[in-house]
């Protein structure tokens, strides 16, 4: 019973000395966040360049898919039936225009021609005839010395002479396009495919000898957004001329700079969309005199001097990432730093365009976001327009510190790697 009385005491010392650490704790737990929040309050301004929101216009580069082709490429076809006597090039070679290629037994459409330009010989002269016959039978008809009927008839040799002669030239000309045709040449300036037909072989109408393709200028034609396409009609209404809007051919393999890219201009914007893809055909022509690009090739067209007017837009570095997704932060009356999420537009160059979260007249940090969390009391720092160099600083900075941070770890791994050998010296000691 005693012991039992003695057991019944310690437990109710025990619990009182819970409740009573409880009760301890419970009285530290506020203090401690209220010491915490002090200690952010009491932390100094933290200094980084603020912006005060404005519409302003950006340059922005826009690229796009596209496929070369060369717009005045040609396939040659006979156009009469015969031997394929010759061929005058060396498959690969760039030939000009008027150079002749092919030779199809022109001397037989030759021969043709000279069998025509006869046979309007004797139509002339039976027309000069049949002229003399009729001048002489009307002064016999004035005089009564041969009927009206002689008459009628010798004028109806003479009609006939005529059409006679008319179709000795028709069929004369006729000869001497088949002529020409017999000698095939090149419609164009180009590089010439190789031959589809061997010599000695028979073609005719219509059989396709080669192809011929112009490297230079080339066309690219490429297909723009809708958004993209009424930004562009807007921008030109003031421009002028499609053809001021500079565009880009990045080299696909080859280094960036000068040499990895032609230059060109925009020259035709469609005034339709397509219903199934809603965008809007285009096409830019390119200088490629060394022939550095060939039709057939997917490239990147690039679009330069591009707008968009009167968007909101911040350094990229000014995005971070949230809860609710992007975010920057905004200054309130206080110069503490508010989280808003925002709805992001383009990219243009160091510049992020932004659809919404933010109003003009906001202050929104541009810097560094790096120590940068909501509450914290900001020390506004001028932001002198320059995204760019923000976004270098911010990169070298950073790159600063992986190599910093990667030299540490070599150094502790050079120290691990060390410390056995020097125990087991120890140890062979």
């Amino acid at each position: 019973m005693k012991t039992a009385l003695r057991f019944g005491r310690a437990g109710l010392l025990v619990l009182a000395a819970g409740l009573l650490l409880a009760a301890c704790g419970q009285d530290e737990a506020p203090q401690q966040a209220q010491q915490a929040q002090q200690g952010s309050q009491d932390r100094p301004p933290h200094p980084v360049e603020v912006v005060e929101m404005t519409p302003q216009d950006i340059d922005l580069d826009k690229s796009y898919s596209s496929l070369l082709r060369s717009d005045e490429e040609v396939t040659l076809v006979a156009r009469v039936t015969g031997t394929l006597e010759q061929r005058h090039f060396e498959p690969g070679e760039m030939v000009e225009e008027g150079q002749v290629l092919y030779s199809i037994e022109p001397d037989v459409y030759q021969a043709a021609v000279n069998q025509r330009e006869a046979d309007l010989q004797s139509a002339r002269a039976e027309l000069t005839r049949a002229q003399r016959d009729a001048t002489r039978f009307e002064r016999l008809l004035s005089q009564n010395s041969v009927s009206r009927q002689q008459y009628d008839q010798a004028r109806s040799e003479l009609g006939v002479a005529r059409a006679a002669v008319a179709q000795a030239e028709a069929a004369l000309a006729s000869a001497r396009i088949d002529l020409n045709y017999a000698e095939v040449t090149a419609p164009v300036a180009g590089m010439i495919s190789l031959s589809r037909v061997n010599v000695g072989n028979l073609v005719s109408g219509g059989t396709e000898l080669a192809t011929i393709t112009p490297l230079d200028p080339l066309e690219v034609r490429f297909q723009l957004p809708q958004r993209d396409a009424f930004e562009l009609r807007r921008q030109l209404r003031d421009a002028g001329s499609v053809e001021q809007i500079q565009a880009v051919l990045r080299l696909p393999g080859l280094d960036s700079g000068e040499e990895g890219r032609l230059e060109g201009h925009l020259d035709f914007l469609g005034s339709r969309v397509e219903e199934g893809t809603s965008t809007v055909q285009a096409s830019a022509t390119f200088a490629n005199p060394d022939g550095r690009v060939l039709p057939g090739q997917f490239v990147r067209v690039g679009l330069e001097g591009l707008k968009r007017f009167e968007v909101l837009a911040v350094p990229e570095i000014a995005i971070g990432q949230g809860l609710m997704g992007p975010q920057v932060f905004v200054l309130d009356e206080d110069n503490v730093a508010r989280a808003r999420p925002v709805d992001l537009g383009e990219v243009a160059g160091p510049w992020q365009i932004l659809r919404g979260g933010v109003e003009p007249g906001e202050r929104v940090v541009v810097g560094d976001l790096a120590g940068i969390e909501p509450g914290l009391t900001i020390e506004p720092q001028p932001f002198d327009g320059e995204a760019g160099e923000i976004v270098e600083e911010v990169e070298e900075q950073e790159q600063q510190e992986r190599q910093a941070e990667q030299a540490e770890m070599e150094a502790a791994t050079e120290a691990e790697s060390g410390a056995p050998a020097e125990g087991a010296e120890d140890d062979a000691s």
